[in-house]
């Protein structure tokens, strides 16, 4: 399976996946101009990656802000792992949030309650 490797921008986020490696990770900010055309291929890759997913996926998104487009996406990311789930995989998120950024952990636990899947919150400091 190809790996997506895209280096983060001001606007947009590292994103790093590599199935082969099991390092499934977004992190930085979220605020593409255009977010499906940014998102696109992140959610085809995850499509491809749900037909053979690994034995335990760890999807590691540690944001540090994304905008309420990058929301809806984040969300149909998650989504998409549920559904991994359904089919009796094992998935975890691990949710990394800045010790003074209250409103991360909070939009992590928002999450947390629309999807079924657990979720591991991380703190960090600089």
């Amino acid at each position: 399976m190809e790996v997506i490797n895209i280096n983060g921008t001001e606007d947009t986020p590292q994103v790093n996946l590599d199935k082969d490696n099991g390092i499934l990770e977004i992190s930085g900010r979220s605020l593409p101009e255009d977010v499906n055309q940014f998102y696109e291929p992140i959610l085809d890759w995850i499509d491809k990656y749900a037909e053979e997913p690994l034995g335990k996926t760890e999807f590691t998104f540690k944001l540090e802000y994304f905008n309420t487009a990058s929301s809806k996406i984040i969300l149909d990311i998650l989504l998409k792992f549920e559904e991994i789930v359904e089919k009796g995989n094992d998935v975890v998120i691990k949710w990394h949030y800045h010790e003074e950024e209250e409103d991360m952990l909070e939009a992590g636990e928002e999450y947390a309650d629309i999807v079924d899947i657990p979720f591991d919150y991380v703190v960090y400091t600089d």
